[in-house]
C-alpha cells in the first residue's frame, strides 16, 4: 500500500463515503415507509417497484465495473470524471424521487420506478469507482481494513446524519445537505492519494488481470466469499427495509423516537469500527466477521421479544446490533480487497505490487451486484408477504404484528446463521487447511 495513505489522505478519500451512506438510508429505509404512508401506495405495489428498480440496478453493476476498469487503465482523472457525472445524476434523481412532480397514484408509481432507476444508476457508478480506488491501493489485512474503515466510518457519520435530519428538519433540508456533501466528497476524493495505474498494453500482457466481466467467477475464493456475502447481506437487508414499520406499529413509538433508534444503531456501528480493527489484528478478518454475525443473531433473538412501549430495550438492541453492523461494513470489503490482491501477478513477473489492477472494477461490480440483489429480494419478498399475511402500515391486529416480528427478527436470524455456517465452511476452514500445509 502506498505509504502516503495516512490520516489526511484517509479523510480525503473517505469523505465520499459520507454522501454515499447518507443516500442509502433514505433510499433503502425511509423510502418504502414514506411512499406507503404519505402517498398510500400498497406494500405489494411498493415491493414490485423496489424489486424491479433494484434488479435493474443490480444487473448494471458488472457493466459499470468493466467501465471503471477501462477508465482506470486510461487514468485516474478519467475515473474522477465518471465520479463527478455520477454524483450529478445521483443528486438529481434523489431530489426528484422524494419530491415527485406527479400526484395521481398510477403516474406516481411510474415516476417512482423511473427516478429509482436513475438514482440507483448514479449511486452504483459512483460507489463502484470509489470502492475500486481503495482496493487498488493494496496493503496487508490491517492496512486494507484501515482504508475501508475511513470510508465506512465517515459513511456511518453520514447515515447517522441522515437518520436525524428528516425528522428534525424535514426532507428539503435533508436533500440540500446531501447535495453539498456530494460536492465536498468529490473534492476530497480528487485530492487523496492515487493508485499507480497500469498502461493498457501492460495490463493486456498480465495473465492475472480479468479479461471479461465473468473472470472473477473463475476464482473459487471469490465464489465462496460472494456466497457468504449474499446470505449475510439479505439477512441485513430485510430488517433495514422493515425497521420503521416495526418501530411505528410493533413498538407503537412516537415519530420523535425514530432518530434515537436509527441514530444509536449507526453511531454505535461507527464507534465499533476501531474495536473491530483491533479484533482483526488478533484473529484475522474472516473470524472477526464471524464474531459479528454471532453477535447480530443474539441481538435479533432478543428483538423478537420486545413489545409496546419498550423503548429503552429496543434502543439497547439498536446499539448492540449497530456494533455487529460495524463488522459487516468494515470487514467483507477488506476480505475482497485481499482476494483481489492475491490474484495479481507476483512481483517477480515485473508487475508493480502497488499498481492498480484494471480488473478490480469487475470484482466490485459483482460485489455491488450482490448487494443490490440482496436489497431487491428483501423488498420484493418481505413487503408482499407481509401484505399477504394481513399486515399494512397502522394495522395493530395480533396476527399481522406476529407476521411483522417473524419477518423482522426471525427470518434474518435464520439467514444470518446460514451465512455464519457458510463463512466457516467456505472461507475460514479452507484457509486454515491451506495454512497448515
Amino acid at each position: 500500500m502506498n505509504s502516503a495513505f495516512g490520516s489526511r489522505n484517509g479523510l480525503a478519500y473517505g469523505l465520499m463515503g459520507f454522501p454515499l451512506a447518507f443516500a442509502a438510508l433514505p433510499l433503502y429505509v425511509i423510502l418504502p415507509n414514506h411512499y406507503a404512508r404519505e402517498f398510500g401506495i400498497s406494500l405489494a405495489t411498493l415491493g414490485a417497484v423496489l424489486l424491479g428498480a433494484r434488479l435493474f440496478d443490480a444487473f448494471i453493476d458488472p457493466a459499470l465495473g468493466r467501465l471503471t476498469d477501462r477508465l482506470f487503465a486510461r487514468s485516474t482523472a478519467a475515473v474522477l470524471t465518471l465520479g463527478a457525472a455520477a454524483a450529478l445524476v445521483l443528486a438529481i434523481g434523489f431530489a426528484l424521487l422524494f419530491f415527485p412532480l406527479v400526484s395521481e397514484p398510477g403516474a406516481l408509481v411510474i415516476w417512482a420506478t423511473a427516478m429509482l432507476m436513475l438514482t440507483y444508476a448514479g449511486y452504483s457508478a459512483l460507489s463502484v469507482a470509489h470502492q475500486s480506488w481503495a482496493a487498488m491501493l493494496g496493503g496487508n489485512e490491517a492496512q486494507r481494513s484501515r482504508i475501508v474503515a475511513w470510508r465506512e466510518g465517515l459513511g456511518l457519520l453520514g447515515v447517522v446524519t441522515a437518520s436525524v435530519l428528516p425528522v428534525l428538519l424535514g426532507l428539503p433540508v435533508t436533500t440540500a445537505v446531501f447535495c453539498v456533501a456530494l460536492v465536498l466528497g468529490w473534492w476530497g476524493w480528487q485530492r487523496s492519494v492515487r493508485p499507480v495505474t497500469l498502461k493498457p498494453h501492460a495490463a493486456s500482457t498480465t495473465p492475472s488481470v480479468p479479461t471479461s466481466v465473468w473472470q472473477p467467477f473463475r476464482q473459487a475464493g471469490f465464489r465462496r466469499l460472494l456466497a457468504v456475502f449474499m446470505l449475510n447481506g439479505i439477512a441485513s437487508a430485510i430488517p433495514a427495509t422493515l425497521v420503521l414499520f416495526f418501530i411505528q406499529d410493533k413498538l407503537a413509538a412516537p415519530a420523535s423516537f425514530e432518530p434515537l433508534f436509527l441514530g444509536s444503531y449507526f453511531l454505535c456501528a461507527a464507534l465499533s469500527i476501531p474495536l473491530w480493527l483491533a479484533v482483526v489484528k488478533r484473529i484475522g478478518l474472516a473470524r472477526s466477521w464471524l464474531v459479528g454475525m454471532v453477535l447480530a443473531m443474539s441481538v435479533f433473538v432478543w428483538a423478537s421479544q420486545v413489545g409496546d412501549g419498550q423503548m429503552l430495550a429496543f434502543a439497547l438492541i439498536c446499539a448492540l446490533s449497530g456494533v455487529a453492523l460495524g463488522a459487516d461494513l468494515a470487514l467483507p470489503s477488506a476480505l475482497l480487497a485481499g482476494l483481489i490482491q492475491s490474484s495479481r501477478a507476483p512481483a517477480s513477473s515485473g508487475q508493480p505490487t502497488d499498481a492498480a489492477d484494471p480488473g478490480t472494477g469487475a470484482y466490485f461490480g459483482w460485489w455491488s451486484f450482490a448487494t443490490k440483489l440482496n436489497l431487491a429480494l428483501a423488498a420484493g419478498l418481505a413487503l408482499p408477504l407481509l401484505d399477504l399475511f394481513g399486515y399494512a402500515p397502522g394495522v395493530r391486529d395480533a396476527a399481522a404484528l406476529n407476521a411483522l416480528v417473524v419477518a423482522y427478527c426471525v427470518l434474518p436470524c435464520v439467514l444470518k446463521a446460514l451465512a455464519a455456517g457458510a463463512l466457516y465452511l467456505l472461507v475460514i476452514r479452507p484457509h486454515s487447511v491451506e495454512s497448515s500445509l
